[in-house]
């Protein structure tokens, strides 16, 4: 059995992570378009992805989006280290998933990532700025199938991680319930 390269993939989709035929368009809720400083506000600052007081956490700058797709961006720190000198891949999952996260949060519910695909196609060395991109591609009752890249150097510079993800609707009490 020949097992594909992931590398030469142009897209990180699975059919676990496609969107069904019959899945509806994105729709982006207009009263989720807040400044995504406000994020924050909301969440809190303890996120590891993008809270700005987390000292060894991503703290990824959200930077814009337009309709469901977001962008942001971070800078791999001696502490994201893996391999000597290159960034952790699990540092990489996790700023795909936090950068797929911001895009589903534009669809005006609350979600959480119910898979998570990853292909990592070049090192991404320390003191490295990674541009994070992500978008929905469609919506099928609670699943909102999202996909991204990070970049490095720019937005366009070479890729170095793609990501595609299912994320699951859930209600606000979920986050808020005591565990």
């Amino acid at each position: 059995m020949t097992v594909p390269n992931p590398a030469r993939r142009t897209s990180p989709r699975s059919d676990l992570t496609t969107p069904p035929p019959d899945a509806a368009e994105p729709r982006v809720d207009p009263k989720a378009e807040l400044d995504f400083s406000e994020i924050g506000d909301v969440l809190g600052n303890a996120c590891f992805g993008c809270g700005p007081e987390v000292p060894h956490g991503l703290r990824i700058t959200r930077t814009g989006h337009e309709g469901s797709t977001s962008y942001g961006e971070f800078t791999v720190i001696p502490e994201h280290q893996g391999a000597p000198g290159l960034a952790h891949g699990g540092i990489l999952a996790a700023a795909m998933d936090e950068i797929l996260g911001t895009s589903a949060w534009l669809l005006g519910g609350r979600y959480v990532t119910g898979r998570l695909e990853t292909d990592f196609v070049r090192p991404v060395p320390v003191g490295s700025r990674v541009h994070l991109t992500a978008r929905c591609t469609g919506v099928h009752g609670r699943k909102a199938y999202m996909e991204g890249e990070g970049r490095i150097g720019g937005p366009d510079g070479p890729v170095a991680v793609r990501a595609a993800a299912v994320f699951i609707e859930v209600p606000l009490e979920h986050f808020t319930e005591e565990r």
